[in-house]
């Protein structure tokens, strides 16, 4: 996804002296441990995944900064419910108090409340979802493998998302090997397809979800 922290380093840096201002040792540290983190998480390498979150949510809290380890439980947020893990984000709730509008609005979006009109404060690849757009269409030009999870994900927990959103997910996490999320994307598929009574296309969807379980 890699819209958390990267624009928290724009933000951090602009008011830097120098050409080359020198990056904060936590903000390296914690953009490291996110990205991995977030593999860890997608690819099911549970013990990985809660290892590199709490590095990534250590450094950030070293900050004492409530908006920016808002952020990174927000990243947790978003990475489960990328793999249709649709619980609520406890771990940002203490932090809404002393949050910004931004990661505020950024939370309502993930859980599918999110108001209309604050779509202009969310990162560009979200805002025709959460501005109303559903199907396929809404996913067009979201270049990030995640974000565009998210936002499918984000498509089917508010009802508006298409079989076409449902194979785009699908064939994203596959491109990419995370075998929770395709785990989790073949899932819906195949559940949608056994409501359509499309039973072949069903069992099919189910082989496929047992190659992907295999580890060996």
């Amino acid at each position: 996804m890699r819209t958390l922290l990267p624009i928290l380093v724009a933000v951090l840096l602009v008011a830097g002296c120098g050409n080359k201002p020198r990056q904060p040792d936590w903000l390296v540290n914690a953009d490291g441990a996110q990205d991995r983190y977030e593999r860890a998480f997608l690819s099911g390498r549970d013990r990985v995944a809660v290892s590199e979150f709490t590095r990534f949510r250590t450094e950030v809290s070293s900050t004492a900064n409530a908006a920016i380890t808002a952020r990174a439980e927000l990243t947790r947020c978003a990475v489960q419910i990328a793999t249709l893990d649709f619980q609520p984000c406890t771990g940002f709730e203490p932090l809404r108090a002393d949050a910004s509008d931004v990661e505020r609005a950024y939370a309502d979006f993930l859980a599918g409340t999110l108001a209309p009109e604050n779509a202009k404060l969310l990162p560009e690849d979200y805002r025709g979802v959460a501005g109303g757009q559903g199907g396929a269409g809404a996913l067009k030009g979201i270049d990030s493998p995640l974000s565009r999870l998210v936002a499918a994900a984000v498509l089917l927990r508010t009802q508006k998302a298409d079989p076409e959103v449902l194979k785009i997910a699908t064939d994203t996490a596959s491109e990419q090997g995370w075998r929770r999320a395709v785990l989790a994307w073949l899932g819906a598929q195949a559940l949608a397809a056994e409501k359509a009574g499309a039973m072949e296309e069903a069992a099919r969807l189910k082989r496929r979800m047992e190659i992907a379980a295999e580890e060996r």
